[in-house]
């Protein structure tokens, strides 16, 4: 094997590598996502009244104390719709709305 060859195979194996580390980290954000999702909806159930647990008390007091000083008072401005960044700019700097 040539000293071309094991290059080739070198890359070819660091891109197998990268491809598995993006699909892992994609795999981990939809985690998250629906637990963000579960634990929306787990609070909004508690806070109707339909669900109720001890283990449940503590998360949904905290969130209840960052809703106060946070200043949104109803559960349905408590989290945000989704957990994607919003807009960038190139140089990866929050983007201006206007």
């Amino acid at each position: 094997m040539g000293i071309f060859d094991k290059a080739k195979a070198a890359a070819e194996q660091a891109a197998t590598k990268a491809k598995e580390g993006v699909e892992d980290v994609q795999l981990k954000r939809e985690l998250g996502q629906a637990y963000g999702e579960l634990g929306k909806a787990t609070f909004e159930l508690v806070e109707s009244g339909e669900v109720s647990h001890p283990q449940l008390e503590e998360v949904v007091a905290r969130i209840r104390g960052l809703n106060e000083k946070a200043g949104a008072g109803d559960s349905s401005t408590a989290a945000p719709e989704s957990t994607e960044p919003g807009p960038q700019d190139a140089d990866g700097s929050p983007a201006d709305p206007a």
